[in-house]
């Protein structure tokens, strides 16, 4: 690379992919119509973080429902994480065999059923639809940002920033109105059931242009061929410096999901009304769209972003440590550190992945290592930490482990930070 960067990162998990003749042709038609593909983008981001977010401050009534302890109640966190992991790898394969758009559509389709399978009545219906919310959200994930650089390469800024936005916004709505929701329907089924239809709608929108990107490929052909051997580049499973990017991405993503399982828990624990326990994480929520807009932002125009990460680190460290003086007396102020932190450190994890690559080429596989390793390893914090809580019966020592885990952040920050590259 030339250099750093100031425009928000976008890996295209299909860089290394040629599409066929006519599902390439059917794209640049595809391309002259715009506005169908903003809107199915703008709709599936508004699903990536909702199925997710909403189910947070419902958690207790999930949990009672079902008569599962804190350890059990937090795989309703911990199984989406680990098939988020799991489908983050199987992405760019089903790209290659289906097409990015296909797949886009059969992954909402999924979403809606993981969401309505999460409200079966046996248990086991519950951890299942989990899966496939996980699986789903990762294909999302993976194959979004590359879509948006392919289809809109002059306009790639703006466009990220109403994905992430939309994505953010999703989640804060989401968490806003579950309680509400809840009371309005009766109970927390139909509250959680009610973003299925968000996800059909998405669906429906991408149908039509999974259709036509489809259009004129033979039966079983594949979308696309590999232009480069799986092994061309340097190893990254021998590189520190790639380990250190998964280790951040896992890390930030292990406090964020942590902060989703458990946030509106701790609130009420101390006394916090339900509804108002709600509002507090979806302000968080929405405040993620500060760092994670400008820290990428800064993190383009530095050689080295240790200072960056150290910040960020920061941010969050004192959002916890607040939750652990004064939780419900400073709510709104630990959501803003938090929610500011969370964001920023995302971001950073974002852009880390191309200002460490040599090429388009090893952030796109750098990208899938620090996706896949970084969601399997935020899976156990939700666990732990709730296997932690229902040990110990309070939050003290949960959040001391998750002030830790910032300051191991900090460190990984210092290190992915410096002014290195991959190859």
């Amino acid at each position: 690379m030339a250099g750093p960067r100031s425009e928000a990162p976008l890996i295209d998990a299909e860089e290394d992919l040629v599409a066929a003749p006519p599902v390439a042709a059917a794209r640049r038609r595809l391309r002259a119509h715009p506005v169908l593909v903003m809107a199915g983008i703008v709709l599936a981001a508004l699903n990536m973080r909702a199925a997710l977010a909403g189910v947070s401050p419902l958690l207790g009534e999930i949990g009672a429902h079902f008569r599962l302890t804190a350890t059990a109640s937090s795989l309703v966190t911990t199984i989406p994480l680990i098939f988020m992991g799991l489908g983050s790898i199987a992405a760019p394969k089903l790209a290659r065999r289906w097409g990015t758009e296909t797949v886009l559509c059969g992954a909402l389709v999924t979403l809606c059923g993981g969401i309505v399978l999460r409200i079966a009545p046996p248990v086991v219906a519950l951890f299942a639809g989990c899966a496939v919310v996980g699986a789903s959200i990762a294909l999302l994930n993976v194959l979004m940002p590359g879509l948006i650089k392919r289809d809109f390469p002059e306009q790639a800024a703006g466009m990220t920033a109403l994905y992430s936005t939309a994505m953010i916004l999703g989640a804060t709505v989401s968490a806003a109105t579950a309680v509400p929701m809840e009371n309005a329907l009766g109970n927390w089924q139909g509250a959680l059931v009610s973003w299925a239809l968000l996800a059909a709608v998405a669906a429906v929108i991408w149908i039509p242009q999974t259709l036509m990107a489809r259009r004129g490929t033979g039966h079983g052909a594949a979308a696309a061929t590999p232009v480069r051997l799986a092994g061309d580049g340097p190893r990254l499973s021998r590189s520190p410096l790639a380990w250190q990017v998964t280790l951040f991405m896992g890390s930030q993503s292990l406090i964020a999901y942590v902060n989703i399982a458990w946030m509106p828990t701790i609130f009420t624990d101390h006394g916090m009304g339900k509804g108002e326990a709600g509002l507090v994480f979806a302000f968080s929520t929405l405040l993620q769209m500060v760092g994670s807009f400008v820290v990428p932002m800064l993190a383009g125009r530095m050689r080295r972003q240790r200072l960056l990460g150290v910040a960020v680190s920061a941010l969050m460290a004192c959002g916890v440590v607040g939750l652990l003086v004064a939780p419900v007396a400073g709510a709104w102020l630990w959501a803003v550190l938090l929610g500011i932190g969370q964001g920023g450190a995302l971001g950073l994890a974002l852009t880390m992945m191309v200002l460490r690559s040599g090429d388009a080429h090893i952030a796109a596989r750098l990208s899938g290592m620090a996706q896949s390793g970084g969601y399997l390893l935020a899976a156990v914090g939700p666990l732990a930490l709730g296997a932690v809580h229902q040990v110990t019966g309070g939050w003290t020592v949960p959040l001391v482990l998750l002030l830790a885990v910032c300051a191991g952040l900090a460190l990984l920050g210092m290190g992915a930070g410096r002014d290195r590259r991959i190859g």
